[in-house]
């Protein structure tokens, strides 16, 4: 028996590695891969250029505005991220005029003019002048240096005595206490971690379960569209070729999840290679480098509990989806049949996945701590909510019991289904014959 699994094992995996769909389909996954990862360089390749700062020409009427104006745009932050490097402020002495001409150029492409004027009700007024629509990042920090300049120059014209305008002016210190101290200082930094990082890490999931899904279904239908399965089945039990489906399936997942680390790592590789550029104003560089904080810090001391568990979870789960996949073939008779019975499954692992990405939403919930137990999406629910301290060890061993429960649960029954099923070639009163499989 344990020759003839190895045999319909080593068939499947042949048929599923050997092909030109394979090769073609891992070639278009590299390239996209390693193209996204250094999509900056690329784009800089045919003409664009992110590590050029935007050059802020000031015409300054008043005499008075261009050095605290360039003071608050080298001070400047936006949702906690210096943009001062974005930034390059000049001091533009000719007329406006001379200064529009000058946006035109090529060369001068995202560059601005801010003219500053005298005002007696609002102290100063200001022109801000653009070739094109303005970028709404660059509004927001040139709004608020604008306004900034303002109130300054309105304090300094009150006669505030320059002791008492430095004071003003300089900023607030602002001291932190965290009450909660099990909580760490990087914790805080989380949120984009879990909005940005961790689904590199759940798309991959979600779409290899959803392939898996479709794999097995595909390759148990064409066995018995062909009547080949009647030749198979003669030969060896049901059960050993249903175990055959699962471990090939299961295999070729887990080669394709190694693959596609590793087009990762290449991608990343050439990035060190070329070096990247400041893409999104150098978020995907400020990403790695708070994931490198938050792994020094005490919560990367996590990650050595919540690989291995997550890892366990997601074999045991993809184990969990290609067992239901094959009980659900092998009642059906053709690929259309099977895609309305894999409707379900897709659905459930679509809810699992949007929990997932909204899981930071559902703090202190005691739905989403329940979903996260849920056999079948709480591969990628319930890792994301232990990282971000939603959900302690026993949940995650909880999830893990579950799922082993439903395997269970899929192996016993489920196998009643796929022998009455497996040589039943109608495709009437399917749920009908499943009930019955069960009662027999």
């Amino acid at each position: 028996m344990k020759s003839k699994l190895n045999y319909l094992i080593g068939i499947s995996l042949k048929r599923k590695i050997k092909t030109k769909w394979f090769v073609v389909a891992n070639v278009l996954i590299a390239l996209v891969i390693m193209a996204a990862i250094n999509l900056d360089s690329i784009i800089t390749l045919f003409g664009g250029d992110f590590n050029k700062k935007t050059t802020i020409y000031v015409i300054d009427e008043t005499n008075k505005s261009y050095e605290l104006f360039k003071s608050n745009i080298e001070n400047a932050t936006l949702l906690g991220m210096d943009k001062k490097d974005n930034y390059k402020v000049i001091k533009y002495d000719k007329s406006i005029e001379d200064a529009e001409k000058k946006l035109k150029e090529k060369k001068e492409k995202g560059n601005i003019v801010v003219n500053f004027k005298d005002d007696k009700e609002t102290t100063i007024k200001s022109i801000i002048t653009t070739k094109s629509f303005l970028d709404k990042t660059d509004y927001t920090i040139l709004n608020s240096a604008i306004q900034n300049t303002k109130v300054a120059l309105a304090t300094m014209e009150s006669g505030v005595p320059n002791e008492v305008f430095a004071s003003i002016n300089s900023s607030a210190k602002i001291e932190r206490v965290v009450l909660d101290k099990d909580k760490k200082s990087a914790e805080e930094s989380m949120d984009m971690i879990m909005s940005t990082i961790f689904p590199i890490f759940i798309l991959p999931f979600f779409m290899l379960t959803l392939f898996l899904v479709q794999m097995i279904g595909a390759e148990v239908n064409d066995e018995k569209t062909t009547r080949g399965m009647e030749i198979i089945i003669s030969n060896v039990s049901p059960k050993t070729h249903f175990a055959s489906k699962v471990v090939a399936a299961n295999l070729f997942v887990l080669l394709q999840s190694i693959l596609l680390f590793v087009y990762g790592v290449i991608g990343l590789f050439i990035r060190k290679l070329i070096g990247g550029n400041n893409i999104a104003n150098g978020s995907f560089d400020a990403v790695l480098d708070m994931a490198k904080e938050v792994l020094k810090s005490g919560v990367g001391e996590k990650l050595i509990y919540i690989v291995p568990l997550t890892l366990l979870l997601m074999i045991l789960t993809f184990i969990a989806y290609s067992l239901l996949a094959g009980v659900l073939a092998s009642m059906t008779t053709n690929i259309e049949d099977f895609q309305q019975l894999q409707t379900p499954i897709i659905i459930i692992s679509l809810i699992g996945y949007y929990l997932a990405m909204m899981a930071g939403v559902f703090e202190g919930s005691i739905f989403i701590k329940v979903a996260a137990m849920i056999p079948f999406i709480s591969a990628i629910l319930a890792p994301s909510l232990l990282m971000l301290g939603q959900i302690g060890i026993i949940e995650m061993v909880i999830a893990l019991v579950l799922t082993i429960v439903v395997i269970y649960l899929l192996v016993k029954y489920g196998l009643k289904i796929y022998k009455a099923g497996i040589l039943n070639y109608s495709s009437t009163g399917l749920w009908k014959k499943m009930y019955k499989a069960l009662k027999d």
